[in-house]
């Protein structure tokens, strides 16, 4: 029970353990048991609650849980509290307080927030999942996890596709952690009718998030949810033109060419502003006039790099556009306003989208056919037509729900829910076109929506603020898309972010962090001759040197094409600990604990077989000697990272 709800609070529902049954199951996740019990309150509420566990899934449980009205008058349903959990490290660990735990937050809440950290005194997050909510960021993995050193447990929903709810967490004044999945249908039963709640789950485990979240995937697999094997090129190392941001030249994107060779670059990306409005996607007449992008496309082929296309679907502008270049052409929101998602009171719903106009921008709806053919459309003209081999598809976070009576939809949901065939719509269009195209999605600094996971060859940390998240969330996306799935550690200048007055300055050079836990590298850097604005990004002589140490490391290592291997627990294994295994060698990272100036004493490479070893240092050429797979420790001294490869002898 949720004791911040009190309002008509049914309070008689108790389940009737004598009338419960036991039955044998079989289904997309295996064969198994079912328990099912019911309940019934005296106004007439009809409870049924049914808990599945299966053989191929033994540390899992589903729930699933329905309401009938069994009344003669009316009831509504406003608010259901399932899942509710009260933790404690103690059990596990009586030396540490109640709250002290690590845990994991799916909710794509706020750019740049934590989505893994150690839980404290007072810590509360809402979680709230599906939906957008008031800064335009939302939708997320519908999954909270929590761990100490040696057990964890996480809980969420076990749907396909995503549904309006919240996973909240709290620590209790007594210092225990409360989790809960909540619902708010808001609907009124008619007599007869009923009620049938998202299945959810809670899974225990040993290890970190990456477990619970690898379980989560391997189970909404068996349920349909299919991911596409990454493409070859998904893993090259690219260049992004956001370098020189919004009003970028055609002269600077060409220029850049000759330096992209020299580092071992065969990928880039033509990013924000090269188009006239939002929605109808046509290149903006100042700085790409006539056929300047398909000739850009063009030459880059011929000096062997493929190059991509920044753009954001689903997003349009719904006026004149306010752009000096934008050609007053906005057509596609004004010629078809029944494809628009509208609010609860008739209007375009609008979109929160930070580098947007002043004018909001309005969303089509996704569940629309016409609006799924209008973006296979867009992409066999970006794909087929100028000759582009992929897509960066930014800012995708989620819609809101669509209440717009031209739809005809089920529920206001609905948009919702289809938001991932607008996505599957662009992702099939593409590699019919380009086999080897790689789509990438970003939501840009939070955790990913599960709508359109499996429509992307390529993962990105999504603008991480500083190494720590660069790392995490490649782990993440390894759990979530497979081991050996393509996840880009985003612009190397990322990993060390600054802010100056309300200028983000990003200085960052750290290669290993995403190296070592098998990312693909990016960049963003400039010539020196860009406008001085950009001097933070300007690929000075020595840093020319530094990208081209660790551009060469990537390209002859290409870890990115290992296996991830989970073999150290975030948050109590010291040093951060990661491990690649590719053919007959295993490649570790270690990093610095937060705020530790160097790091001294032994390590253990875990999972090596019986024999003996070649240990090096590979990204500074040294040669640590070598070890037996049955004491596989070493001692070590570093600050930063170190990097080892060890090969057997």
């Amino acid at each position: 029970r949720d004791p911040s709800f009190t309002a008509g609070r049914v309070r008689d529902l108790a389940l009737d353990w004598r009338g419960m049954r036991t039955s044998e199951i079989s289904g997309a996740l295996g064969r198994g048991k079912r328990v099912e019990l019911k309940a019934r309150s005296a106004d007439g509420l009809e409870e049924n609650v049914g808990v599945e566990v299966y053989q191929d899934f033994p540390n899992l449980a589903v729930r699933t849980l329905a309401f009938k009205n069994a009344a003669a008058v009316p009831l509504r349903l406003d608010h259901i509290v399932t899942e509710r959990h009260r933790l404690s490290a103690s059990l596990a660990s009586p030396r540490e307080l109640p709250h002290a735990l690590w845990s994991f937050h799916g909710a794509s809440a706020e750019w740049g927030r934590d989505e893994i950290l150690p839980l404290s005194k007072g810590f509360f997050r809402e979680n709230r999942m599906g939906a957008p909510l008031r800064n335009g960021v939302g939708g997320g993995i519908p999954a909270v996890a929590f761990w100490s050193a040696s057990v964890g447990e996480a809980i969420g929903h076990l749907e396909t596709t995503p549904r309006v709810l919240s996973l909240p967490v709290r620590v209790e004044g007594d210092g225990h952690v409360t989790a809960s999945l909540v619902l708010d249908p808001k609907l009124t039963l008619q007599p007869g009718e009923s009620y049938v709640a998202p299945r959810s789950f809670v899974a225990v485990f040993s290890g970190d998030f990456y477990e619970p979240l690898r379980l989560y995937s391997q189970a909404l697999q068996r349920q349909g949810w299919t991911l596409p094997q990454p493409t070859d090129e998904s893993f090259a190392a690219s260049w992004c033109g956001w370098g020189y941001e919004a009003n970028f030249t055609l002269d600077q994107m060409l220029g850049i060419v000759p330096k992209l060779k020299a580092l071992g670059i065969r990928r880039a990306t033509l990013d924000y502003r090269w188009f006239s409005s939002y929605g109808d996607w046509e290149p903006r007449s100042d700085t790409l006039p006539g056929d300047s992008i398909e000739r850009m496309v063009s030459e880059y082929h011929k000096q062997g790099i493929r190059v991509q296309l920044w753009w954001l679907p689903l997003a349009a502008q719904a006026g004149t556009s306010p752009f000096p270049s934008g050609n007053g052409r906005v057509a596609v929101a004004k010629e078809h306003p029944d494809w628009l998602i509208l609010d609860e009171k008739g209007r375009p719903a609008r979109m929160v989208f930070s580098v947007a106009p002043k004018e909001p921008l309005a969303l089509l709806c996704p569940a629309v056919p016409e609006v799924q053919e209008h973006y296979k459309r867009i992409a066999l003209r970006f794909i087929g037509d100028w000759g582009f081999d992929g897509h960066k598809l930014d800012y995708s976070y989620t819609v809101p729900p669509c209440h717009n009576p031209r739809h005809h939809h089920a529920s206001p949901e609905d948009s919702i829910r289809a938001m991932g065939a607008v996505y599957q719509a662009i992702f099939d269009v593409t590699r019919a076109l380009k086999p080897e195209a790689v789509t990438q999605i970003c939501p840009c600094g939070t955790p990913p929506n599960l709508a359109w996971l499996p429509y992307m060859d390529q993962a990105v940390t999504a603008d991480p603020v500083g190494s720590v998240q660069v790392r995490r969330r490649i782990k993440m996306y390894k759990a979530l898309l497979g081991p050996e799935a393509a996840v880009y550690g985003d612009h190397v200048e990322l990993s060390e972010v600054k802010q100056q007055g309300s200028k983000e300055i990003d200085t960052g050079r750290d290669f290993a962090s995403t190296v070592g836990t098998g990312g693909i590298v990016g960049t963003k850097f400039v010539l020196p001759t860009a406008d001085p604005e950009f001097r933070s990004l300007f690929l000075t002589p020595e840093r020319e040197s530094h990208w081209k140490k660790w551009l060469d490391l990537y390209n002859s290592k290409l870890l990115s094409r290992g296996t991830f291997l989970n073999l150290y627990t975030y948050g109590y294994d010291v040093p951060e600990g990661y491990a690649i295994r590719k053919g007959s060698t295993m490649y570790y990272a270690f990093f610095l604990p937060p705020a530790a100036p160097s790091w001294k004493g032994e390590i253990e490479l875990r999972d090596l077989e019986p024999g003996t070893y070649r240990v090096s240092d590979y990204a500074n050429g040294r040669d640590l000697g070598v070890i037996e797979g049955r004491r596989p420790r070493i001692g070590a001294e570093f600050d930063r990272e170190l990097l080892l490869e060890v090969e057997p002898q």
